[in-house]
Parts: structure tokens; C-alpha cells; sequence
């Protein structure tokens, strides 16, 4: 049963449940007296653009490298403090749209038989209740966010005729909107966000079957109906020249449609991308008929829930399709869930880690069409990026710093040195136009934005320094981390720290591989292959890690929640039990070390780490570190936490999932590498593979029963997988046509 409920409504935010088409979302509270849908309209952002690069950087670049390489941190953090922080040095925040709220009369009826519940499967929110009436009432509700149609439409309808009073508010927490009547069946209310920002509309109409419809004020008011159908939208001017017209025409086309009409065509299309995975564990104990608050209570280290791990599994794609679509903004840190004015961490676009994590599960779960929106946002950090490039470091192509917003903006965010001066946000997000095409095999693709990756790479060709044989960016830091040097000094900000150098070697890589199918010609290939060997390779430390900078410092919390300089682990796959069997070793070491001494201890640090363990290929980490996130890191209503709420633990934990199950690169495919003993038998279907290809792969008592392959272009590729208990895999090449199938069943 792929549904979260409960039997009763929500009593804080954290319990509401969530909906979205990409750009419009809600959280709905599910009171039957007085309803609450906290809105989101994804370019609700505060402010406008805003040039915040610092004009001493470049002056100053020479000085604190200098600084950097003769040891003298502190000196070089406080140049940086003042000379490179964006000035300002904060970015604009992401904010609520504000709040529907729905007053039923009368109010004072007792409730029973209550339950709501978020269908994953249709994505259709639905309360329902009894009042305790003469005539025993049955009221139900259903929601949803409809992406072919724009609009958030919520359905409610009594058992009793006549029986439905509902008078309905918009409102918002500042002062600066107004609410005002557009016409008998219309409230509409409208602001602006703030010096520079733009301006906002949000409508709402009502359609009664029967009964009467009025305004009064700024309230829409329905009366003796037995069926209401509301419909709301919302617009700025970030995509639209006139939002209120943009509102209106989009609910005069909405309102042409009944209410199953609607329903029908959300329904279609939501399938179309949630349909194509499914995922089982067999268990023999089932608690799907438990609400999912008290199932969540309920699951413990020692009595795992393995429905629960089928649940948030699904609820990680739904929550990708419901805030990631063509044409919206890319999910930001909260999805588009957002009840703050100033949320927490601005609810940006945070890309040393969370942006990127957010669209993991993209395409191996088959939603390649929810990472468009990250490519849009690319596009514009390399115009704005570029102008930064130039006149903080002198450099040419495009960077971008730890963090981004609505504006694309591209100088460094925040005084908070172990982030801010990292110069490697827009390398990082560039490699996920090198996964999108690998996965997809579009060519198309690959042609409309390479030039992103060069732009990428073109900034590094100037900003790497010589060291040595090596070259190394400078300044940087390793995201968010900090070292101890000999003398008891704690620095952050380096040169070369190993993140960096894994990055930049899938980034030089991506740009020859994608270079030599577009044919680009061999002298600039020849550049990326002449930096790319000058890069330090990744190194083993005292402890038998993997070196976080390039001297084998000590850090100053062992147990931090980033473990950037295991990017090279996941998500690239340069390290490999089988093929790198030392690099695994010490990458097994940083991971024991860093939880011994606490890591993991947010939600989407422990979703990290998980992935990591799957590419280990050690099963029992996984799973021991899966029912660790579910109990210290999911909210009631499932979203994970860091805390407070963050997305991108709802994602990462999606993408570990497939990762133990099934993982894919240009040479090889492997079958369920990290099957934990607790998952004997289940079944995972419709996962996209590199090479435009699907999987689907079944297991019994621990062992691989079926796979089966299909193919959408040309597939060469080896599979690995085990045919049995024993840690042996089994090998098998396999050259099939476009639109062919293959079928594998274990005999043994």
C-alpha cells in the first residue's frame, strides 16, 4: 500500500502532508472545522538580482594564495573575510506564498471515523470524516497539484445534501498584500517581494454543484452546497509580465474542466513518471494498516519495518515528481515546502552538497524529466558565473560558490569561512549534464549544453596553481570542515583539498568523453588530458583514510557531517572494491572513523553515507545505517530532517536504495551488490540503467532469481551479479540491439 495516513489531523507543520506540481505546492493540515493549505509558489523568492561580488577580490587573489601556501591561515581567512565575501553577503531567501484557510460551519460538530492520507500512487490527498449528526454526514476531501493544468484543485463533497458551508481566506504573514473580491466567485491576493522583487498573485475560485457561491470582502463564501470544487493558482513576475492576467487565464482554461476531468488528467500524467519503478520487500509481518505516525514510532533498530524502507523509497520519487518538473525551478533545500519568510538557510540552493543530492535518484529511478529544471538554472549560473570568474580571480569560463539562488547568483554566500571560498559548486552541478546524457544517451542533450561543462572546465584551465608536479585550486576549502596544524592552529581555508581533485577529474573526464562524440577538436581534448594529469591523486593517510586535504592533517571533528573527500566513492565511482581494492579499504577506515565519532548525525549526511556503504558493497552497513535514518531522521509526516526539515535526506535515502540494489556505470552493470540478509526476497522493476536501458531484478532467499534487461538504444555491457549466498560474482557480457529484451534466470 503505497500511502501515508493517519487518524487524525495534523497538529504542526511537520505532520501536514505535502503536494506539488513542480512549481505550486501545499501542505495540508487535514482539520475537518478549520482547514489550513500552507502555500508555496516556487519564484516566491525575496528581492531581486543583485551584484554582491566584492570588488577587492581580484586585487587581493596573489596575496592570499601566498598567504595559503606559507602556512598562514589565519591571516588569509581574514582577507578573505573581508576582501571575497559577497557584498552583501547574503543572497535572497526562498518564502512562503501564504496560507488557505477553510472555515466549515457549523463547528462545534463532533468527528469520528476520521483519517487522511497522501496516495503515492495517484499523488491525491484525501480526508474524510463523519460528523455526528442526525444524519450521520460523511464529508470527504481531495486534493491534489495538477501539473497539466496548473492548478492546486481541492474537492469536497457531503453524503447530506445542502450540507456544505465554507467560507474561505487568503492570507500572508507581512503586510504588504492586500485580499480583494475579482468577481461573485473569485478572491484573489497580490504583494510584492520586496526592493527589486517581484510581484505576486495568488487566486482562488469556487465551483459549486449546488448551493450558492458569493464574496464578501475579501472572504469567498459557499453556502447550502452539497459539492464544491476550489481551484487555485498563483503567479509572479519572475515568468510573467502580468501574474494577475497569468492567474486568470489559467483558471478560466481549469474551469472548463469537471472535477473527474481534472482528477483524470493529473492522474495520467502523474503515472506516467511514478509507474515506471516499483519496488518490493517481501515481509512476513505487515503494518501498512498502522497510520504512519505510530508505524513510525513503532520501527526501532531492533524491529526494523521493511515496508517502511518500501515507503519512503516511493515517497522519495513522488516528493522529486511533486517539486521538480519541466519548466519549474529545480527542488530547492525544502522541495518547494517552505512555511518561512527567512527559513532556515534561506531555504536556497545549497550546491556543495544538498542540490546535487536532491536529483541522485533522478535518473536511475527513471525520472530524468525532473532534472531538466537544474539544467535551466545551470545555464543561467554560467552567464552570471562568468562575469564572476572575471573580476574575482581574473579568470575566464564560470564558477559558482557554495551556495545559489532564484537569481542565479553566483558570489560567495555568507562569512562562514569553511564554506564560503570554495570555488567548485559550479564544476560539481556541470557533472550532472555528463550523468543525464550517459543515462539518456541524448545526443540532443549533450550538444545543447556541453558548452557548460567547457565554461566549467575554462575556469580551471586559469584558476589552478602550480604545486610542484601538481596543480591545485587555490583558494579552497573542503566543504565544511576543519583542520588542526601542528602548532594547535585550526584552519579551513587550503589548496587542493581532495574533493577538489575528484571533482576535477570527472569534470576533465566529461568534457574529453562528451568531447570526442561531438567531435571537438583534438587540441582543446588535449588540454583537458594535460590538466587532468596533472591533478594529485587520491591518497592514504596515518590512520588509513582517505586524505582529506593534501597534508594529512587532523581534523577538529572527526565525526562532521560532510565527507566530501569521498566524492571519489559516491557520487563518482573511481573507487571500487574490486578495482581499487586499497582506495575501498581506506575509504571503509574515513567512513568507521567519522561515525565512531558521531557523523551522520543529520539526515542527509547519513543518506550520504548509505550510498556510500552500497558501493562498498557491504550490505549490513546499509541497512544497519537505513533504520538509523528512520528513526533519528524522518519527521512524522516522512520528510527528512537535518534538522529541522530538509529534502535532499528524503532524496539521498531514495537513491541508496537502488544503489544496494542495482548500480550502473559505461562498463558495467551490478546486480544487487549490497542485498541485506533482512531483504531475502523482493523485487525492483523499472530502474533506468547507463546506456538508456531498464532493469528489472528479482530475489530470492538472498539470492538473484530473475533479471531482465531492455533496451532503448544499442547496450554493450558486462553484469555482475551473484548467484548465490557466497561473495563470488558471477560475469556475463552482453551485446544487445536497440528495443531488445533479455531474460536471466538463476538455475542454480
Amino acid at each position: 500500500m503505497k500511502k501515508l495516513f493517519y487518524t487524525k489531523p495534523a497538529a504542526e507543520w511537520n505532520e501536514a502532508l505535502p503536494i506539488g506540481n513542480g512549481r505550486l505546492g501545499a501542505m495540508i493540515f487535514g482539520n475537518p472545522a478549520r482547514e489550513r493549505l500552507q502555500l508555496n509558489e516556487d519564484s516566491v523568492w525575496y528581492g531581486g538580482p543583485i551584484d554582491r561580488v566584492n570588488p577587492a577580490a581580484a586585487e587581493h587573489l596573489d596575496q592570499v594564495r601566498q598567504l595559503i601556501l606559507e602556512g598562514r591561515i589565519p591571516e588569509a581567512e581574514k582577507l578573505l573575510e573581508f576582501a571575497f565575501s559577497g557584498t552583501p553577503q547574503s543572497q535572497r531567501p526562498y518564502q512562503s506564498l501564504g496560507d488557505l484557510t477553510l472555515t466549515f460551519s457549523p463547528r462545534e460538530l463532533e468527528t469520528s471515523s476520521y483519517v487522511r492520507e497522501l496516495n503515492l500512487e495517484n499523488a491525491i490527498h484525501r480526508v474524510a470524516y463523519t460528523l455526528d449528526n442526525p444524519e450521520a454526514t460523511t464529508i470527504s476531501r481531495e486534493s491534489f497539484a495538477s501539473y497539466p493544468d496548473h492548478v492546486i484543485a481541492l474537492h469536497i463533497k457531503s453524503s447530506t445534501p445542502a450540507m456544505l458551508n465554507v467560507f474561505c481566506l487568503l492570507t500572508r504573514e507581512r503586510f504588504y498584500d492586500h485580499s480583494w473580491a475579482l468577481d461573485d466567485c473569485t478572491v484573489a491576493m497580490d504583494g510584492n517581494l520586496g526592493k527589486g522583487g517581484s510581484d505576486f498573485v495568488v487566486v482562488l475560485k469556487a465551483l459549486a454543484v449546488d448551493g450558492t457561491v458569493r464574496t464578501m470582502g475579501e472572504h469567498l463564501i459557499v453556502e447550502g452546497a452539497g459539492e464544491v470544487l476550489l481551484l487555485l493558482t498563483a503567479a509572479t513576475g519572475f515568468r510573467h509580465e502580468d501574474p494577475l492576467q497569468a492567474c486568470i487565464d489559467t483558471l478560466m482554461k481549469a474551469s472548463r474542466y469537471s472535477y473527474d476531468a481534472l482528477k483524470k488528467r493529473h492522474v495520467e500524467d502523474y503515472r506516467k513518471l511514478f509507474s515506471r519503478v516499483d519496488f518490493t520487500i517481501e515481509s512476513s509481518e505487515d503494518r501498512s494498516m498502522l497510520p504512519t505516525d505510530e508505524r513510525l514510532q513503532a520501527f526501532s533498530m531492533d524491529h526494523p519495518d521493511k515496508g517502511m524502507v518500501e515507503l519512503l523509497y516511493h515517497y522519495g520519487r513522488y516528493l522529486l515528481i511533486s517539486s521538480s518538473r519541466e519548466g519549474s525551478l529545480p527542488a530547492n533545500l525544502q522541495g518547494i515546502w517552505n512555511p518561512h519568510m527567512l527559513p532556515p538557510w534561506d531555504s536556497k540552493y545549497t550546491i556543495n552538497i544538498n542540490t546535487e543530492m536532491n536529483y541522485w535518484p533522478a535518473l536511475p529511478s527513471n525520472l530524468a524529466e525532473c532534472q531538466l529544471p537544474l539544467f535551466d538554472l545551470l545555464e543561467r549560473l554560467v552567464w552570471n558565473g562568468r562575469s564572476t570568474a572575471e573580476r574575482m580571480y581574473k579568470c575566464r569560463g564560470f564558477v559558482a560558490h557554495h551556495n545559489t539562488d532564484i537569481w542565479a547568483d553566483t558570489a560567495p554566500q555568507d562569512i562562514y569561512i569553511p564554506a564560503s571560498y570554495w570555488v567548485m559548486g559550479g564544476a560539481w552541478l556541470s557533472l550532472h549534464i555528463w550523468q543525464h546524457y550517459l543515462y539518456t544517451q541524448d545526443i540532443d542533450f549533450l550538444k545543447k549544453y556541453y558548452y557548460v561543462l567547457e565554461e566549467a572546465a575554462l575556469f580551471f584551465e586559469d584558476f589552478l596553481i602550480a604545486y610542484g608536479d601538481y596543480l591545485l585550486t587555490c583558494p579552497s576549502v573542503s566543504p565544511e570542515n576543519t583542520y588542526r596544524l601542528e602548532d594547535g592552529t585550526e584552519g579551513r581555508v587550503c589548496a587542493g583539498p581532495s574533493m577538489d581533485n575528484e571533482i576535477l577529474l570527472d569534470l576533465f573526464s566529461a568534457c574529453i568523453g562528451a568531447g570526442e562524440i561531438l567531435h571537438i577538436p583534438e587540441e582543446k581534448l588535449t588540454i583537458y588530458r594535460d590538466l587532468r594529469a596533472k591533478l594529485p591523486p587520491i591518497r592514504i593517510g596515518k590512520h588509513g583514510q582517505i586524505m582529506e586535504w593534501l597534508e594529512d592533517y587532523e581534523e577538529v571533528e572527526p565525526g562532521h557531517r560532510h565527507i566530501s573527500h569521498l566524492f571519489a566513492l559516491y557520487p563518482s565511482d573511481r573507487i571500487s572494491r574490486d578495482q581499487t581494492p586499497d582506495l575501498a579499504e581506506a575509504a571503509k577506515v574515513t567512513l568507521e572513523r567519522r561515525l565512531k565519532n558521531g557523523g551522520g548525525h543529520t539526515g542527509w549526511s547519513m543518506a550520504w553515507i548509505i550510498n556510500m556503504y552500497a558501493r562498498l558493497w557491504d550490505a549490513e552497513a546499509c541497512f544497519l545505517n537505513i533504520r538509523k535514518f528512520i528513526v533519528n531522521s524522518v519527521l512524522p509526516n516522512g520528510f527528512g530532517t537535518h534538522p529541522p526539515f530538509q529534502i535532499d535526506g528524503n532524496f539521498g535515502f531514495a537513491a541508496a536504495v537502488v544503489e544496494m540494489l542495482v548500480q550502473s556505470n559505461p562498463d558495467r552493470v551490478i546486480l544487487l551488490p549490497a542485498l541485506p540478509k533482512a531483504w531475502a526476497d523482493g523485487k525492483l522493476t523499472g530502474i533506468k540503467i547507463v546506456g538508456n536501458a531498464e532493469v528489472d531484478v528479482e530475489w530470492k532467499n538472498g539470492c538473484l532469481d530473475t533479471f531482465t534487461i531492455r533496451t532503448h538504444q544499442a547496450l554493450d555491457t558486462t553484469i555482475l551479479f551473484k548467484e548465490g549466498t557466497e561473495a563470488v560474482f558471477s560475469e556475463l557480457h552482453l551485446s544487445l540491439p536497440q528495443e531488445s529484451q533479455y531474460h536471466y534466470k538463476n538455475k542454480k
